[in-house]
């Protein structure tokens, strides 16, 4: 099925050869993402935030998708670049967020066309537009 992850057991995969290597290079980026998960849990009003951004997101897909958008830019405040989230993408990071209390690091798309991109107050209004358009017949 297209768009499935399949789930490898951990006892399929092959040893690790640095197992119980106390010079194991990779021990530093161990500790360091140790000190990253050591954040505040999330607090309700902010898990009830995302469930809401998910629930948005659903909404927002289901009514620019048919209309040829893949999905939404998001200006990076550290990077200064637009970071363009497929749906699904997007979906995927905002549940990880709900169930991990943070986002891993994901590929970015590869050349994105920007007109097939909308910001999220885009969407917003878009589906604003909508409800006060079946709103009013």
């Amino acid at each position: 099925m297209p768009g499935t992850v399949r789930v490898v057991p951990h006892e399929v995969l092959p040893p690790d050869p640095f197992a119980d290597d106390p010079n194991d290079p990779a021990r530093e980026f161990a500790m360091l993402d140790d000190a990253e998960t050591e954040s505040e849990p999330m607090g309700p009003d902010e898990r009830s935030e995302l469930l809401t951004d998910l629930s948005d997101l659903t909404v927002y897909q289901a009514l620019l998708e048919p209309r040829g958008i893949r999905g939404i830019v998001v200006d990076c405040g550290e990077c200064d670049q637009p970071h363009y989230h497929d749906w699904h993408l997007l979906r995927a990071s905002l549940e990880q967020l709900l169930a991990d209390g943070q986002m891993r690091p994901h590929e970015p798309a590869f050349d994105p066309d920007p007109a097939l991109y909308v910001t999220w107050d885009y969407c917003k209004g878009f589906a604003d537009g909508i409800t006060a358009t079946e709103n009013a017949r």
